[in-house]
Order: C-alpha cells, then sequence, then structure tokens
C-alpha cells in the first residue's frame, strides 16, 4: 500500500586498476544487505517525525534496524538523512513518482526508461557513494496496484498508455538498478544498459562509484485488480536486475496463497516483507500467523513494519494491544538485530577523475 510521503564539487582521484577491473564485471553494487546467518531485520516506516521512532521502538520493545522513508522522484531529503543517523537505523528509500502536492505524475516509466530521469539517478547514485550510506531502494513500488500513477492497468483491469506497460516498467527498473548501483567508467555503465537493451547514460561524466546500496523489487502478492495479466510476474525485471524480492500484506487484504506463490516463484533472492500492518481492528492472529511465516521461509530477511501518520491513525499498532503483546514477544527472539552493520571503510573514488556536485542533502 503505496503512499505519497514524501546537488559543491567534491574533489576525488582516480580509482586504482584493479577496482576498475572488478567494477568491470556484472552489474556492481554492494550485494544484497541480507543479514547473515539466520537474521531478520525489523523495520519500520519514517512519519517524519523522530520522536515517533523512539516512541515505537518503546512500544515494541526492539529498536528498528530499518527505516524505510517514502519520496518522490527527483526530491531532495536532508531531514530524512538526519532522521535516519539519529535513529542509527539503515534507511529503504521508496521512490514514487507521484508529486506530492497535486499528485500529478512526473515522469513515466518509458521516460525513466530512455533517461531522461538519469540525472536524478546518478545524484542518488552520488549521494549514498559520499555519505558510505548502505541503503536499500525501492523503485517504483506496487508497479500492479491501480492506484499507482506507474502502474500499467487501471482500477477496472484496462490497460493505460504505451508508456506505462509492463515492458516499460521493466526496462525503467533496469535502469534505475544499473544507474543507482554504478561501479565503472561510463563505457562499462553503457554497456550493461546495452545488455538491458537500454540506451546510453544521458551524461558526460567519466564514470559512477559503487554505492553500497540494494534494489528491492516488491509487487503485490496478486495484483489490484486481481486480473492475470496484472500478476507479479509480468512486472518481473529480470534476476540480474533485482537484489531482493519483497512484497506487502495487510491484516485486512490477506492473501496467502499469493505470498506463498511470490516467495516460490523467485527463489533466488533475499525476500523482504516491504509493509505490513494491522489495520482497521486488532488482530493477533495476523501478527502471530506473519512472524511465523516469516520464521517458516528462511529467505525472509526483513520485514518493516507500515505505520501511518498521527496517533489516532488505523495503522498504528499502540492502538492495538493484543497484537502488540504478540509483536514484542516475537521480536525478543535474538533473530531480529537492534541495528544493521554500518560500512567499516571509506568509499572508493568513483572511476573517470572529478565527481560532479551532489545534492544538496548530501
Amino acid at each position: 500500500m503505496v503512499f505519497l510521503r514524501q546537488k559543491g564539487a567534491l574533489l576525488v582521484v582516480l580509482a586504482a586498476a584493479a577496482a576498475l577491473c572488478l567494477a568491470a564485471a556484472a552489474p556492481a553494487g554492494a550485494g544484497s544487505l541480507q543479514p547473515r546467518g539466520g537474521k531478520v531485520f525489523f523495520g519500520v516506516t519514517d512519519t517524519g517525525d523522530s520522536a515517533q521512532f523512539g516512541e515505537f521502538t518503546a512500544a515494541v520493545g526492539k529498536h528498528s534496524a530499518v527505516i524505510q522513508t517514502f519520496r518522490a522522484w527527483g526530491a531532495d531529503f536532508p531531514e530524512s538523512i538526519t532522521r535516519w543517523q539519529a535513529a542509527s537505523a539503515r534507511p529503504m528509500l521508496h521512490i514514487t513518482t507521484a508529486d506530492p502536492n497535486d499528485g500529478h505524475e512526473l515522469i513515466t516509466p518509458r521516460g525513466i526508461a530512455r533517461g531522461h530521469g538519469d540525472g536524478y539517478l546518478i545524484r542518488l547514485n552520488r549521494l549514498f557513494w559520499k555519505k558510505r550510506m548502505r541503503a536499500y531502494l525501492r523503485p517504483l513500488g506496487e508497479p500492479n496496484r491501480c492506484l499507482n500513477v506507474y502502474a500499467a492497468y487501471d482500477c477496472e483491469g484496462k490497460r493505460r498508455d504505451a508508456a506505462h506497460s509492463p515492458r516499460w516498467y521493466k526496462r525503467a527498473f533496469r535502469r534505475i538498478y544499473i544507474v543507482v548501483h554504478g561501479g565503472g567508467k561510463r563505457r562499462q555503465i553503457n554497456r550493461r544498459l546495452t545488455k538491458a537493451r537500454l540506451r546510453p547514460l544521458r551524461s558526460r561524466l567519466g564514470g559512477l562509484p559503487a554505492a553500497p546500496i540494494a534494489v528491492v523489487w516488491s509487487p503485490l502478492p496478486a495484483g489490484s485488480p486481481t486480473v492475470p495479466h496484472n500478476r507479479p510476474r509480468h512486472f518481473y525485471p529480470g534476476s540480474r536486475w533485482v537484489d531482493w524480492a519483497g512484497t506487502d500484506i495487510y491484516s485486512d487484504n490477506q492473501d496467502w496463497k499469493a505470498l506463498r506463490g511470490l516467495y516460490n516463484r523467485f527463489s533466488g533472492k533475499p525476500f523482504a516483507i516491504t509493509e505490513w500492518s494491522v489495520s482497521s481492528g486488532d488482530d493477533s492472529r495476523f501478527v502471530r500467523r506473519l512472524m511465523t511465516w516469516v520464521q517458516r521461509h528462511r529467505r525472509s530477511k526483513m520485514l518493516v513494519y507500515y505505520q501511518d501518520f498521527g496517533s489516532s491513525n488505523a495503522y498504528r499498532i499502540q492502538n492495538y494491544p493484543a497484537s502488540l503483546v504478540v509483536l514484542r514477544r516475537r521480536l525478543a527472539s535474538p533473530r531480529f538485530p537492534s541495528f544493521a552493520p554500518f560500512p567499516p571503510q571509506a568509499p572508493t573514488p568513483p572511476p573517470g577523475g572529478v565527481a560532479p556536485g551532489v545534492s544538496s542533502d548530501g
């Protein structure tokens, strides 16, 4: 259930030849950033108020290792970075293409795939590299939810215009993955784009550093509307361009069969519940069932609780005492670490010499 929430030059030296050779191999990145062993990262969504992060921690009895923030395409987010750092939590950044003020579409999937948003993607790459900030990027989540502006189908199941087809969504996702990951000279990045059937970078920069990020693909389990052509498989960009697979589930919209099917179909990836919540009534059975499901499905390495704004909202776990008791008990397990590791070393300089300016949130 994705909602609408919402550039100095940095001098660097040339990267060592060995590092460049490494960057030339396949799409470069920081790996999947999944917890080690049988651990699972527990997280919560960002309400924009650091105090509420603390209140949530106190309520559930566990510090959240991940904090998910929702932002619009092209937006800077210095306040979000401050909250991430204050919370000592690893960020997950969800990106929508809807304007936060009036909801109009800022760029289409076809526009992204054709490189019209490369400037923003390069800024993200430089930002996470410069900050040495391990992070999860969740672009265009729930592509099969009709209410999202980048969705391929409307709520009656009818195809929208060609710029929003599943084909263009998949190509847009691939481009986001390649550019934000970075890790190579310009010709190397362009070679990866060509292999993904995409146009070269719309930039003359010398190269891109390897940003310590992992990219999460997260459709709805069955789609909304639940018609055959809106199933998740039609939106999968391909394993080469996905670090995590994931999905959302809410107590008032449970589809365990579709959840299991999605988990099984993309078996080569760590799995994340990118949003889950008790909603519209206390439901301890749902919490117990979901926590057990995560425990039994060993590739499940992350689950992020969705909380909305204000003390009376329908997703606030503090409003559901029975559900809260179950969640506190389950999170008391050492299987859920309170923190995700931070990078131990300085970032590798980007190839190609001087890096261009980064966004104001750097």
